[in-house]
């Protein structure tokens, strides 16, 4: 089964190298690598030159096709027409030597499956269930014998009656769901969401649907927005012997307060490609969530160390919130 790799990069060489030297060592290589940078320097050119990777092509874009989405739709662009699958992963990233290898078979296996999100392991916090220990549903999720613990916002969601009733991965009307991912147990779950710093489609759906430019520069939650339309063509599943490590390179990130005022903006966005026109219900909940992370990030201005990255991203939030009554997002199917 041939397949395609697709990276955009963005003042990373040092993090992108590190990913390569990963790719390097897979039990099955990809047929292409194709490298999209939107640097502002020449040295993950210059990097790409001196390592000689096999089947690596790179690209350097300008202003017009710099920015995550823009890249990606670039990168899509100069897939070769052989190829059956195309994976994207995040440049900061590294992968264990079977990922590839996991990832094809579970496209073999299963015609009806799409789209393929993976785990990354550093950040699985899921552990096996201790029978001989009670575990407080308000606290802990429980799921296939393994159990994790929930975050302090999702344990005062749930204290308020805000909390998920849906498996991880998937969108509740309300739109804020749970991120625990799912155990390493070897298996795959049906999921609407899949994670951009990995994630594959089957070519059909790279060659019909392409990246929203809504979401320019960084482009925060534009994977959701894909993977929710990416949905109209089968299954999105996690699997979770597909397997890598994030890092989450600090290089080339938004300030915090544009930060703030993306998750709200492509927040609603995303919510509004999956539930169109949401129950009343459903809206009051997810303005309700949205002052409580609000209070919640406002908060760390007095409980952690970054006060002004807590409070800077807390007024992006407000600010994006009031925003949505004056220049709604307009959501493209």
């Amino acid at each position: 089964m041939q397949f395609s790799l697709i990276i955009c990069t963005y003042q990373r060489p040092k993090a992108l190298l590190n990913l390569l030297n990963s790719i390097q060592d897979q039990k099955m290589y990809p047929n292409e690598i194709i490298i999209v940078d939107g640097s502002r320097d020449n040295k993950t050119k210059d990097l790409v030159q001196e390592y000689k990777f096999e089947n690596l092509y790179y690209f350097k874009v300008e202003d017009k096709d710099r920015g995550l989405t823009r890249q990606r739709n670039y990168g899509i662009s100069k897939v070769t027409q052989d190829s059956e699958v195309v994976c994207f992963l995040d440049d900061d990233t590294y992968l264990k030597k079977d990922y590839f290898k996991n990832l094809i078979e579970v496209f073999k296996r299963n015609q009806e499956i799409f789209g393929v999100g993976g785990v990354a392991i550093n950040e699985n916090r899921w552990i096996k269930k201790d029978y001989e220990k009670s575990y407080s549903n308000k606290k802990y999720f429980e799921f296939e014998n393994y159990v994790v613990e929930r975050g302090s916002r999702h344990i005062l969601r749930n204290h308020l009656g805000l909390g998920s009733n849906k498996l991880p991965g998937n969108m509740p009307e309300f739109s804020h769901g749970t991120s625990y991912s799912y155990p390493l147990n070897g298996k795959f779950y049906e999921v609407d969401l899949l994670i951009g710093m990995s994630m594959s489609f089957r070519k059909q759906v790279t060659d019909s649907i392409k990246f929203s430019t809504y979401f320019e520069g960084y482009g925060l939650y534009e994977d959701a927005d894909y993977s929710l339309r990416a949905i109209e063509f089968g299954k999105n599943v996690i699997a979770t012997n597909v397997c890598l490590r994030h890092f989450h390179e600090a290089t080339g990130r938004p300030n915090k307060y544009n930060y703030g005022k993306m998750v709200v903006r492509n927040g609603w966005y995303v919510w509004r490609i999956k539930y169109p026109k949401p129950k009343l219900e459903a809206r009051l909940k997810w303005n309700v969530i949205i002052w409580l992370l609000i209070f919640i990030r406002l908060g760390n201005v007095i409980t952690t160390k970054k006060k002004k990255g807590a409070f800077t991203e807390a007024l992006g939030r407000i600010v994006g919130w009031f925003s949505l009554f004056l220049n709604k997002p307009k959501v493209e199917r």
